[in-house]
């Protein structure tokens, strides 16, 4: 899948409202990913704006949102979702930031297409591309079978979440049991 743009972007958390410098892919298929660094290694949150994304507004367009600290007003973006939510950004100049809204208002309106150069033709990529698998038949008698598998790489550690999760509800439940019992002990 082809990247649109990329960068450093500060996120405005939705529970506390603070500010977090984050490294922001944009593709071209609408997946809009937020990471802890530029390697990419770990991601912190992820937006399909294809499926979500209402409207985008940024510098001025935004009244109700006060940017960090030595930053100003002018570098805001602000993505409505469907769901209600905002996700709040703040890029490092206003430049930047009109680039940012244009990529993300054509990340969310342009379908995506792809060449298949055994008909001659393009196909459109469906929403969910990184599960899709695509297999071409060939033409010809006796000829191979291409297939191409797309695979979402930031579920890659949903393994480790799950022992980590079941590490923490036994750990709970241990802790439990054991103050449950504790009224006895002193019987």
């Amino acid at each position: 899948m082809a990247l649109l743009k990329s960068g450093w972007l500060w996120r405005q958390t939705s529970v506390l409202k603070r500010w977090k410098l984050n490294w922001c892919d944009l593709w071209i298929d609408g997946s809009f990913v937020f990471y802890k660094t530029e390697s990419r290694r770990d991601y912190e949150a992820k937006v399909n704006l294809k499926a979500t994304c209402v409207n985008v507004k940024s510098g001025l367009e935004c009244p109700n949102v006060c940017p960090p600290e030595s930053h100003p007003r002018e570098n805001l973006l602000v993505v409505f979702l469907r769901d209600g939510n905002m996700l709040i950004l703040c890029a490092n100049s206003e430049d930047e930031a009109l680039a940012w809204n244009l990529t993300l208002m054509e990340a969310k309106r342009n379908p995506v297409l792809t060449y298949n150069p055994y008909d001659d033709t393009y196909q459109t990529v469906p929403i969910d591309s990184h599960n899709a698998v695509y297999i071409m038949p060939s033409t010809a008698s006796g000829g191979t079978q291409h297939v191409w598998v797309h695979r979402d790489s930031y579920d890659d550690n949903f393994g480790e979440q799950i022992a980590l999760g079941l590490l923490a509800g036994m750990a709970a439940g241990a802790a439990m049991r054991s103050l449950l019992w504790m009224p006895f002990w002193f019987c």
